[in-house]
């Protein structure tokens, strides 16, 4: 269960990741216009390597999803606006306001309780509500 934690957390800090080389190969782009620009965003080592995270987070993305009900999953992306803060003041000394820690605590505390939500606290049953897409319940061994 460790190793699957660890791969859930792979997705925010890959996420995170996608956008500082975003950032980077922009910054290296700066106006560049047409197929200028095109030609230069694809010899970009920085837009290559936010191209290549994307693909690695998004083979992750599938084995979580394959792990988790979606909304349990889908929460932990929140953690990446977080990361995206901490990281644009410590790499690229952005500034820092009050309501974005408080907004950070808030999508922390958020992402939390839906992680720790369980069947026990009154959720609605299987037998209840059906999936809403055909064949979307694959198994019933989570």
């Amino acid at each position: 269960m460790t190793s699957m934690r660890l791969t859930w957390l792979a997705v925010p800090v890959l996420n995170t990741l996608f956008q500082i080389f975003t950032k980077l190969g922009a910054t290296q782009l700066g106006n560049a216009e047409g197929t200028t620009w095109l030609k230069d965003a694809l010899s970009s080592h920085w837009i290559l390597a936010a191209v290549v995270v994307e693909i690695v987070c998004f083979f992750i993305w599938m084995t979580v999803l394959a792990e988790l009900d979606l909304s349990k999953a889908f929460p932990l992306s929140g953690i990446s606006y977080v990361l995206i803060i901490a990281t644009g003041w410590f790499a690229f000394g952005e500034p820092i306001v009050s309501l974005q820690i408080v907004g950070s605590a808030l999508i922390l505390a958020g992402v939390w309780l839906i992680a720790g939500a369980s069947e026990k606290t009154g959720s609605v049953s299987d037998n209840d509500v059906g999936p809403i897409l055909p064949h979307a319940h694959v198994s019933k061994d989570r």
